[in-house]
């Protein structure tokens, strides 16, 4: 694993730049401990983290050498902000059988392929309630489409590059369409709105 890099974002926060999505994880993990203090807040991304701290408690350097600790040594378990959400799915998406000869695999082998792992929501992103889960197989980490739909019905499961994720209402977006979900990721009248939060693990169930 690389070192990281950080880059001040203030004086109260510092950018992590990161090479992999395990490293991302193991940094969010490692400086989300409730015994760290001075610690704000951590917010995930594709390839970075930003960490707001308390430079009256956690100066800069000490902040740096947990980072290196973290990257150096992962926790062995990823840390859950929830138990396991299950996400029926009806696998009818627009690109199903595009994705199927694009990988040399049956339609109900792509399907396998999607719905056999757990995913963890590793960051939220591009729209409110939009998770980005990792763990999905290689042979289904297509790019994104040329051209992206000018809109994507709400509940929409799809893929691009090394992420799965659920469309959490209409929008536009150029990620591959595999099926469909009934169930409702974002609520802003709920108590807690996203269901697929950082952290979260998440199985998506054929119907």
């Amino acid at each position: 694993m690389s070192a990281g890099r950080l880059l001040p974002y203030g004086d109260r926060a510092v950018l992590i730049e990161l090479s992999a999505a395990e490293e991302v994880i193991a940094v969010r993990d490692g400086l989300s401990r409730p015994a760290l203090a001075g610690i704000v807040a951590v917010v995930p991304a594709a390839r970075t983290v930003l960490v707001e701290f308390d430079p009256a408690i956690l100066s800069r350097e000490a902040l740096s050498e947990l980072v290196q600790t973290a990257v150096a040594t992962p926790a062995p378990n990823v840390i859950m902000t929830s138990d396991l959400v299950t996400l029926p799915v009806y696998y009818d998406g627009a690109d199903l059988a595009e994705i199927a000869a694009w990988v040399g695999e049956s339609v109900e082998a792509v399907i396998a392929l999607h719905s056999e792992p757990d995913y963890i929501v590793q960051f939220c992103g591009f729209s409110p309630g939009f998770g980005y889960l990792t763990g999905l197989d290689p042979r289904l980490q297509l790019p994104r489409l040329d051209s992206p739909r000018p809109s994507v019905p709400a509940g929409s499961v799809a893929v691009a590059g090394e992420f799965t994720g659920v469309y959490p209402r209409s929008s536009p977006g150029g990620w591959r369409l595999l099926g469909h979900t009934d169930a409702t990721v974002f609520d802003p009248g709920r108590p807690q709105p996203a269901t697929l939060t950082p952290g979260t693990r998440v199985r998506f169930v054929p119907t």
